[in-house]
């Protein structure tokens, strides 16, 4: 069975220990430290991820979050390299595949392409179609909010129209890039735009991603 989604959170974590806590990503505001506190709250604290949206329980998610954030860089890097807990059913490898390859490959982009001397990493063949796969099934809820339509395209793996509408434009790249562009990194993506100028002006101004 693939291991896409543990390969890259193995890999996150090694780019993470090697910038640093105060490091800048690609997520407005966020720097390495909050990101890696946002991935081990996601998958150890569902209490906060669900008081965070309960107005009365805010004080509670702001206390979790804060103590997540606060703790020892390596000892919070460890707590995202290990993964999901026993009581989690992503510990099951198809579910940890299905929800975190493209979570994790997307936010170690988001590391790797905030620093000044970034290049593009090669990727396995088998990762990209994975990534395609997902981007198959969730393209219209990413791209929901798109003002224009949006036909996504990656050559040998096929296209998706990701939501209707007319003027359309069309997303051509890797399967990498174009679910960064797809996820809101389309200052970083590497993707080639076709259609009309103002459509594709439109496009590029909104606000895209989950």
């Amino acid at each position: 069975m693939t291991t896409f989604a543990e390969d890259e959170r193995q890999a996150l974590c090694d780019t993470l220990l090697r910038t640093g806590p105060d490091a800048p990503t690609l997520c407005e505001g966020w720097t390495t430290r909050d990101l890696a506190a946002h991935l081990v709250l996601r998958e150890r604290r569902p209490d906060a991820q669900l008081a965070a949206h309960v107005p009365f329980l805010t004080r509670h998610a702001v206390a979790v979050g804060g103590q997540v954030r606060d703790a020892d860089w390596a000892t919070l890097v460890a707590s995202v390299r290990s993964g999901p807990p026993v009581w989690s059913p992503a510990r099951l490898r198809r579910v940890d595949e299905a929800l975190n390859t493209a979570e994790l490959f997307v936010h170690h982009e988001d590391v790797i392409r905030a620093q000044p001397d970034w290049t593009p990493r090669p990727l396995p063949d088998g990762l990209q179609a994975a990534l395609w796969g997902n981007l198959r099934l969730g393209a219209r809820l990413v791209l929901r909010r798109a003002p224009v339509g949006v036909e996504l395209v990656a050559p040998d793996h096929g296209r998706v129209v990701a939501h209707s509408g007319s003027p359309t434009v069309r997303v051509e790249g890797p399967p990498s890039e174009v679910m960064l562009f797809a996820f809101g990194r389309r200052d970083h993506a590497q993707v080639r735009l076709d259609g009309p100028d103002d459509a594709i002006a439109r496009l590029q101004e909104s606000r895209l991603g989950p």
